[in-house]
């Protein structure tokens, strides 16, 4: 299924979905920050995806990205959460979708990276240069508050 996501776009169709999702910056010793190139927009991402019925949002954050990466995770923080009306993504089925995601920081507890048939590859990334790859501008937003936060995250523990 295609996608397109629209920021802040006049042309943008009008929502008719909204789905709690969530989103993980998942770094590993080297400070790299994983990401996933996606298929269905051509776009890089955190790994990340929509809640299930009977699961609270930190199981549904590891399920996913084991499920997109094959690698089991420990969530260590809540980076923020977006629910931006203007934020939309457009499927072919017509389902278009308002923002509604949390991002977590996570790190690796063990597993090999492999990706599923969601994305074409995966790459660690210095997270300085993840902002430089094609990203949907909702990503982009999400990747500057996750500068912030580790950032942050660095003075509190020095």
């Amino acid at each position: 299924m295609a996608r397109r996501d629209y920021f802040y776009d006049p042309e943008a169709p009008k929502p008719n979905s909204i789905r709690p999702a969530t989103a993980v910056a998942l770094f590993n010793s080297a400070g790299e920050l994983l990401l996933l190139h996606r298929k269905d927009n051509d776009k890089w991402t955190m790994p990340g995806g929509t809640l299930d019925f009977g699961e609270s949002l930190t199981h549904c954050a590891v399920r996913e990205v084991l499920e997109e990466t094959g690698l089991q995770i420990r969530i260590t923080g809540l980076i923020g959460t977006y629910t931006d009306p203007h934020i939309l993504i457009a499927y072919s089925d017509g389902e278009v979708r308002q923002e509604f995601t949390f991002v977590y920081a996570a790190e690796t507890e063990s597993g090999e990276l492999k990706i599923d048939d969601e994305s074409k590859e995966a790459s660690w990334v210095p997270l300085i240069s993840a902002v430089e790859l094609p990203l949907a501008e909702s990503q982009r937003r999400r990747l500057k508050d996750v500068m912030e936060y580790q950032k942050d995250r660095q003075t509190f523990l020095r």
